[in-house]
């Protein structure tokens, strides 16, 4: 019993030595090992900024005309010389229709006209006198005429020398050419009436003689031609569609709670996906009076030049309203921030540390864009962290 306690008590004093001698070699590997260097970074301190802010809404492009161009006469097509495409102006022709018979009742009513012109004896451009009317300044020299021998018999009758009758037969002839005087001129006044509506069918005829030529009603593009050469057109008939691109309308939808944020003139910038990467100029021309009823939003319009055509009617846009007034935010430069499976990080150095923090962006400015949260003014900020930084990792600010 003696020798076998005295085996285990050296038995407990190895074990004991071999656990001791263990635990002193882990602690001297540890204290060996050595500490990770630092990593040289570039940093930003983080500064309230002035922004502009923009609300971001969509919307289509529309053509800011489309007219849908119809023949005002009937007849025959003698000629197309548009295509879907051609560039056309104000005036210019898109079809020509047959003018043989306009141009008949034309010089027919040109002809009543001066007929009835040459009856009165008028020029074009004289003013009208039915005193000057030959036919009423006979009938005025009958009555001159008259009335002197009424008076020339009225003295001899108070000396006896004519008789009663032959009195009474000049004071007739009076009256008569007075009323011949008086049926001459409103028989000119007639003939005056007559004469304004002839040169009415005039301007008629002669608007039906221009209405062969179908013309374009403002510049723009052809969008369609609907007619073709000998085909028969009638009064109200389209022959082509025109639209005007430059500029286009940019109809939005901004929801009600933005109302107070949208006012006339307000800038816009416009993009669409058969551009990406670009944007493009607007400006608010109209902000509708009421809202519509059933999707509770605000229609806005806007215009945005397009002297180069790239632009299209029909296009969906996403357009950005720029605010009144900037606001502040906290800008960084976009390579301080790390996106890995949709989630944005970025790293606060702190006490030769950094700390990683999940931010959320905002508006982008350039080659900075906005931290709306996860960060505060007056923290550093690693620059460039390009995978190599992990929360906890020593730094060394190179700047």
């Amino acid at each position: 019993m003696i020798r076998k306690r005295g085996f285990l008590v050296l038995g407990a004093a190895a074990i004991a030595a071999l656990c001791s001698t263990a635990c002193n070699g882990d602690k001297t590997s540890a204290a060996t090992l050595p500490e990770p260097a630092a990593v040289a970074v570039h940093a930003v301190t983080l500064q309230n900024q002035p922004v502009d802010r923009f609300l971001r809404v969509t919307g289509s492009l529309m053509a800011d005309e489309h007219a849908d161009v119809a023949a005002e006469t009937a007849g025959r097509v003698i000629a197309t010389p548009i295509e879907r495409g051609t560039r056309v102006t104000t005036g210019t022709v898109l079809v020509r229709i047959s003018g043989t018979e306009a141009d008949a009742q034309l010089r027919e009513a040109e002809a009543n006209a001066a007929q009835i012109e040459a009856r009165l004896g008028l020029s074009a451009n004289q003013p009208f006198d039915p005193i000057r009317v030959p036919e009423v300044m006979n009938a005025k020299a009958s009555l001159d005429w008259a009335e002197a021998e009424f008076n020339r018999i009225e003295s001899l009758l108070d000396q006896k020398v004519v008789s009663q009758s032959e009195y009474d037969q000049r004071s007739t002839q009076v009256r008569a050419a007075r009323q011949q005087y008086l049926a001459a001129q409103n028989s000119a006044q007639q003939s005056y009436r007559s004469l304004i509506a002839a040169r009415a069918r005039i301007d008629v005829a002669r608007k039906a003689s221009a209405d062969t030529s179908v013309r374009a009603p403002f510049d723009g593009l052809v969008a369609e031609r609907l007619v073709s050469i000998g085909d028969y057109v009638t009064r109200g008939t389209k022959v082509a569609a025109v639209v005007k691109i430059d500029p286009l309308r940019v109809e939005l939808t901004v929801p009600e709670q933005y109302l107070s944020r949208v006012s006339s003139g307000q800038a816009v910038r416009l993009t669409v996906d058969a551009y990406p990467g670009e944007t493009f100029a607007a400006k608010v021309r109209f902000v509708s009076p009421a809202l519509k009823t059933d999707q509770r939003a605000l229609t806005v319009e806007a215009i945005a030049p397009n002297a180069d055509g790239r632009l299209k009617p029909g296009l969906f846009a996403t357009a950005l309203l720029q605010e009144p007034s900037p606001a502040p935010a906290l800008l960084v430069p976009t390579s301080a921030i790390e996106t890995i499976a949709g989630t944005s990080r970025v790293f606060v150095v702190a006490g030769g540390k950094v700390e990683e923090r999940i931010v959320t962006m905002g508006e982008r400015v350039g080659d900075r864009i906005e931290l709306a949260t996860g960060v505060k003014a007056g923290e550093t900020v690693a620059v460039n962290p390009r995978g190599k930084l992990t929360d906890g990792t020593r730094v060394q600010l190179e700047n």
